[in-house]
């Protein structure tokens, strides 16, 4: 896992790292790093000879960065233009080096820029762009280069403009991000929230990490953790001589209804692509289940369910008596239980809700915004780590809150975040395959933040590999899980 560093590490590391290093040491390190990307981005589009460049910067250590970034690449021949939003307040070594190499200050951008970087604020910027700033921002979706295509943009260490510890972006008076869009940021010695969550996360583009050294001097527990794909590898069950489907697990699904009966059935094909060996289905869809998936023994009770490693309960299920007796004989169980869809509005009635917290095993829920809202009375907001967290020690659960950076909190204070997301999975039913996958990997052992946190990367995956045909629907992501599947050990 990547971790990623609130704003006081970042900068507490690099306080400890500049009073080991020579003065300016760590600047260059970070403005090679830059210029680098940066040469590789001209070189797809013509070369960086004549290519021409903008510089947006502003004050600080940020516009530093970017002045002598812009100053390698005006040595290699391109023609660098800096635009200073604070001329009395730039970087003057950065500044001079970039006149030096032949770059040149303008008042306005030139008519045709192939590349930009925005220098405007780093890492201690906050409330959103100023008005000039914010005019440049929105224009740079004008700037067109040599090739005709749109110019990409480049965010030093982070976009300008976004709340870096939060991940959270302010608004214009019409509602636009007040906040550089950027197709690239180049993140100087460590990770931060804004890069990883959140909608500042979108503005982010692709992400590149350039090591400065910083590693060694970061200290404490990092704000969150990136999920990579050699973490889900390294947790996937694996399957030995003597395994049999008992020895793999047997989750149980109580999802689904007589007027939902879909929701059993993508449940259920979630629970299949998992690594158990048995699912057992209680609920009102039980034919159609079965139907879809002979493999399935069903019933239509949970008590009548027979022994599980592992519950799934709430998708479909509906929310009057019946339901919430299933919900009451689920929690009653001493396994895992995973929380999804009608059980979260289920458990806003105060007695279940004391049910849930009296249960000793591990418990997963898994809300989109409007479920969280319910259950904890207000909206997630700008800080939707801290939301999670506070949801996970009240609940005593572990909390997988849905959206395009999935993010999942521990009730002892841990968090994690899903880069695999994408809005092809914003279609009724994938959370119900979501739902079923987490239940089977708790059934099969996993601890219950690695299972969530394993099953919303390759979740994530499955969707985007659907999209890969066109419109996706929920069955389409319970299909495409198996080919994500294979390539795990």
């Amino acid at each position: 896992m990547r971790p990623v560093w609130r704003v006081a590490d970042v900068r507490a590391a690099e306080a400890a790292l500049m009073a080991e290093l020579p003065p300016g040491t760590l600047m260059q390190r970070a403005a090679a790093g830059l210029a680098r990307r940066c040469a590789l981005l001209l070189a797809d589009r013509g070369g960086v000879y004549a290519a021409p460049v903008l510089l947006l910067v502003g004050s600080g250590d940020n516009g530093g960065d970017t002045l002598y970034a812009g100053a390698r690449l005006a040595q290699r021949g391109a023609a660098v233009s800096a635009l200073l939003l604070t001329p009395g307040r730039a970087h003057a070594e950065g500044l001079a080096a970039l006149r030096a190499a032949g770059g040149r200050v303008v008042d306005r951008p030139p008519a045709v820029v192939d590349l930009v970087l925005d220098g405007i604020v780093g890492i201690g910027g906050h409330g959103g762009l100023r008005e000039t700033a914010e005019q440049l921002a929105a224009s740079l979706l004008r700037h067109h280069g040599r090739d005709g295509a749109r110019a990409t943009v480049v965010a030093v260490d982070v976009p300008s403009g976004v709340v870096v510890d939060t991940g959270a972006v302010p608004l214009t008076a019409s509602g636009r991000p007040n906040a550089v869009r950027a197709d690239v940021t180049v993140a100087f010695g460590a990770l931060k929230p804004a890069l990883a969550v959140g909608p500042a996360a979108a503005l982010a583009g692709q992400v590149e990490l350039v090591d400065i050294g910083l590693e060694p001097c970061l200290r404490g527990a990092p704000a969150l953790r990136v999920v990579e794909w050699s973490d889900v590898a390294q947790w996937w069950p694996r399957l030995g001589a003597a395994s049999e489907k008992y020895t793999r697990g047997v989750v149980g699904v109580a999802t689904g209804s007589a007027r939902y009966p879909g929701a059993a059935v993508l449940s259920v094909g979630g629970a299949l692509a998992g690594p158990t060996g048995l699912v057992r289905y209680a609920g009102g869809a039980r034919d159609e289940v079965v139907h879809q998936h002979p493999s399935v023994i069903a019933t239509s009770r949970v008590a009548d369910a027979g022994r599980v490693q592992a519950w799934v309960c709430g998708s479909g299920l509906g929310t009057d008596d019946r339901a919430a007796t299933e919900l009451r004989t689920v929690l009653a169980a001493p396994v895992p239980v995973v929380l999804d869809a009608d059980a979260l509005t289920l458990l806003v009635d105060g007695s279940l809700a004391d049910q849930l917290r009296r249960r000793d095993a591990p418990i997963v829920v898994t809300p989109h915004d409007r479920e969280f809202t319910r259950l904890c009375g207000e909206e997630p907001g700008g800080d939707r780590v801290a939301a999670t967290l506070r949801l996970a020690a009240w609940m005593n659960a572990v909390v997988l809150l849905k959206g395009d950076r999935t993010v999942i909190g521990t009730p002892d204070g841990r968090a994690y975040v899903n880069p695999t997301g994408t809005p092809a999975l914003a279609t009724g039913g994938t959370g119900d395959v979501l739902a079923g996958l987490l239940g089977s990997l708790l059934a099969a052992g996993l601890p219950a933040a690695r299972a969530a946190a394993a099953a919303a990367y390759v979740h994530g995956l499955a969707g985007r590999e659907a999209a890969r045909s066109g419109p996706v629907s929920a069955a389409d992501v319970a299909v495409a899980l198996r080919p994500v599947l294979s390539g795990l050990p």
